[in-house]
C-alpha cells in the first residue's frame, strides 16, 4: 500500500511565502504614527483601484489617513496613463498607501512621488544590498533595469482631497517571469534578502519618517529633500529625449528640479520645465 500523499504546501511555492498582516499591523501601526492599519490580501486586481474605492466609501472621510493596502497577488497593477502590469503570486511587493498631507499646497504633492521613490531605492541599498538608484518621476532603477515602479493619484472624498500611493517592487522574480526585458527583480541582482516581510517594514518605516518631514516643511524640499533625490537621481547630468502628451518632444540636458518637482531640460541654453503628469516617455538621448 502506498504512503499517503503530503499535503500540499499552504505557500504553493516555499521561496515566495505569504505575508502575515497581523504582524506587520503590530510592528507597523505605533502611538507615532503615521501609519493606522496595514491590511494585507491574497489578491487584487489593482491595490489603487481597491484602496480608492474605499476611501470614497468611508465617513468621515476627513478622518482617514495612513491606511495600507497590500496585495500578495496583484493581477492588474496600474502605472502611469493607465499601462497595466502582473506579476507571479507573492513575487513581488504590491502595495498602495493612503495619505493626507494636510497644509501642503497641492500644487507640492508631485514630491510624493519623487520622495517616495528615493524611500525606496534608499531601503534597498539598505536592506537587499543592491546600488539602487532614482529615474525621474517615477521608477527605481538597478544599473539601467527597472526594479521599482510608484504610481500617485489624487483622489476627491467628501472630507477634501488625499493622496493614494502606489508601490510595486520585483522582488523574487525570474528571468523568463519578467513583464518586460527592461526590468529587473532583487533576485536577480544578488540581493542579499528576498524577504518580503523584512523589505515591507522598513520601506513603510522610512516612507512615514521621510513623509512626516516633507509635511513639516509644508511640503517644501528645500529642507534637504530636493538635494537627496538629485544625488540619487540617474536622470540629472544626462542628455535625454522628453516625450510630451502635446505629441512635443524636447532634447537636452536634464540640469535639475525646481522646487515644485519638475525636471529641468536644458535645450540650447534655455532651461524648460517638465512636469510628470506631460510625459509620456523619458530616454536616454545620444
Amino acid at each position: 500500500m502506498p504512503p499517503p500523499a503530503s499535503p500540499p504546501s499552504p505557500y504553493g511555492d516555499l521561496d515566495r511565502p505569504p505575508l502575515h498582516a497581523a504582524a506587520l499591523q503590530q510592528a507597523l501601526v505605533t502611538a507615532a504614527g503615521p501609519w493606522t492599519e496595514v491590511a494585507v490580501v491574497e489578491r487584487s486586481v489593482s491595490t489603487q483601484a481597491d484602496l480608492a474605492a474605499r476611501v470614497r466609501s468611508i465617513e468621515p472621510a476627513d478622518r482617514i489617513d495612513g491606511i495600507v493596502l497590500v496585495a500578495d497577488h496583484q493581477t492588474a497593477g496600474r502605472g502611469r496613463l493607465d499601462r497595466t502590469w502582473t506579476t507571479p503570486a507573492r513575487s513581488a511587493l504590491t502595495l498602495s498607501v493612503l495619505l493626507r498631507p494636510d497644509g501642503v499646497d497641492v500644487a507640492r504633492w508631485p514630491w510624493l512621488a519623487l520622495l517616495t521613490g528615493l524611500v525606496v531605492a534608499a531601503t534597498l541599498r539598505d536592506q537587499a544590498g543592491v546600488e539602487a538608484l532614482v529615474k525621474w518621476p517615477n521608477d527605481v532603477l538597478i544599473g539601467e533595469r527597472k526594479v521599482a515602479g510608484i504610481l500617485v493619484e489624487r483622489v476627491e472624498t467628501s472630507g477634501g482631497a488625499v493622496a493614494v500611493v502606489g508601490i510595486g517592487v520585483n522582488v523574487s522574480l525570474r528571468a523568463d517571469e519578467l513583464p518586460v526585458p527592461e526590468a529587473t527583480s532583487l533576485a536577480l541582482e544578488s540581493t542579499t534578502t528576498t524577504d518580503r516581510s523584512v523589505l515591507l517594514r522598513a520601506l513603510l518605516r522610512n516612507l512615514g519618517r521621510v513623509y512626516r518631514d516633507w509635511v513639516r516643511h509644508a511640503g517644501d524640499p528645500g529642507g534637504g529633500l530636493r538635494a537627496s533625490y538629485v544625488e540619487a537621481c540617474t536622470t540629472i547630468g544626462r542628455r535625454v529625449r522628453v516625450e510630451l502628451a502635446s505629441s512635443r518632444s524636447l532634447t537636452g540636458r536634464a540640469v535639475g528640479l525646481d522646487r515644485w518637482g519638475r525636471l529641468l531640460v536644458s535645450v540650447s541654453g534655455a532651461e524648460h520645465a517638465v512636469a510628470a503628469g506631460d510625459v509620456v516617455h523619458l530616454r536616454p538621448a545620444p
